[in-house]
């Protein structure tokens, strides 16, 4: 909710483009303080009681979100931002949770049924929640469109309860509750120091950060403006499309084809194992594809709801397959310390580099417009390939001058 839906809900709260952009980017930056967070949720000990407490409290913080978009966009950040800090210790909690519940074998098991409940809930919020929201907005349309809002996150308040009920009654309490006795808040700071302090010895590791961030600069600068194209009138230079439209074609079909993709690179690096060095340039090559087929759109507009989601699903497809271009540089960033959890630092490190052009896209895409805007977003890709290949060249020259 808070990475895609936010968005929608501040335009139509009245932000204009650029604000809300810059706003819902600052969503991410929980994300971004994911591996300090995991340091203090670990620390913690008590998982169980620890999962309970945040599930009890995404509960009222969705309740309270419902309330604020009823009084004005300032607590309607603040509660979206409290929802993005819970849900980011949720996750944590959660996965270390079941790595003291579940032996190696059954770890790798559970991380298929996860990603694929992780793809359902977007498809749930993004997909299905927009389009119910779209249709209570016309059973309401004498009423403000935050009404609309207001119910669907009192109905996502309700099942969220539910779950915290659910989980209270049948999760088992770990073997293994805590190591340690107390738990500060500059105890972890210190804890997340000494690793960052030990990331910085990898050699060059900035070079894989940049890497990293111009990989992803073509995706950062779509991510939001694509929700801004679809929902903007047609008078603007957008497509115009209603809630509806944009839930069953972003929200669905896109996070289907998303998930796809996601599937297909991960069973290239994990199943067929095949040659990570090899398939960085296939993955990056995607990552820059994807924001053409937004370009075609504005030069072609889609004619019907099929088209639009034939759209959609090519670039969310490219998007989900090229993601793992990322994955060499952080590991080569992360060392041996984080050899085996590499997530703990891969959602920081790609949500840290998509977070600044997120932020501006809103600002460029409204000083422009569309049609310029994703023909600069398009031309990123070719500048970007060139620039990752100089890093790499210049890299493997001081490896071989410097063994």
């Amino acid at each position: 909710m808070v990475t895609f839906v936010a968005l929608l809900m501040l335009l139509q709260m009245g932000v204009n483009p650029a604000l809300a952009t810059l706003l819902a980017a600052l969503l991410f930056l929980p994300w971004i303080l994911k591996s300090w967070m995991r340091s203090y949720v670990l620390r913690a000990g008590h998982y169980r009681r620890t999962l309970h407490l945040l599930e009890a409290l995404l509960t009222l913080s969705l309740a309270a979100l419902a309330f604020a978009l009823q009084e004005d966009v300032v607590w309607t950040f603040i509660a979206l931002m409290v929802i993005s800090l819970l849900s980011a210790g949720h996750e944590l909690a959660a996965r270390i949770y079941y790595e003291r519940m579940l032996r190696p074998r059954l770890q790798r098991f559970y991380n298929g049924p996860k990603m694929f409940a992780s793809q359902l809930a977007v498809i749930m919020t993004y997909g299905m929640m927009i389009m119910a929201v779209g249709v209570l907005q016309i059973y309401f349309r004498r009423y403000s469109p935050m009404l609309s809002w207001s119910i669907a996150c009192y109905v996502a308040a309700g099942v969220m309860m539910l779950f915290t009920l659910w989980h209270m009654a049948v999760l088992r309490t770990t073997h293994v509750q805590s190591f340690f006795r107390t738990n500060t808040v500059s105890g972890s700071i210190k804890a997340e120091m000494h690793i960052i302090a030990r990331i910085s010895e990898q050699p060059q590791w900035w070079k894989h950060v940049l890497i990293i961030f111009f990989a992803l600069l073509p995706q950062g600068l779509m991510f939001y403006t694509r929700v801004l194209f679809l929902i903007t009138h047609t008078d603007n230079g957008g497509l115009g499309c209603t809630l509806q439209e944009i839930g069953f074609a972003q929200g669905t079909i896109g996070v289907i084809a998303f998930w796809i993709g996601i599937s297909a690179g991960r069973w290239l690096l994990y199943v067929a194992r095949a040659p990570q060095a090899r398939l960085f340039w296939p993955f990056a090559l995607c990552l820059g594809l994807s924001p053409a087929v937004y370009l075609m759109m504005t030069l072609e507009p889609p004619t019907s709801l099929m088209t639009l989601c034939m759209g959609t699903f090519q670039a969310q497809l490219l998007f989900g397959f090229g993601i793992y271009a990322c994955q060499s540089s952080i590991k080569n960033i992360s060392g041996e310390r984080y050899r085996n959890t590499i997530n703990l630092l891969y959602i920081p490190l790609v949500s840290l580099a998509m977070m600044p052009p997120m932020a501006l896209s809103g600002w460029l895409c409204t000083a422009v417009g569309f049609k310029t805007y994703f023909l600069i977003d398009t031309l990123t890709a070719p500048i970007s390939w060139l620039i990752i290949w100089i890093i790499i060249h210049s890299t493997q020259n001081n490896r071989q001058t410097h063994p």
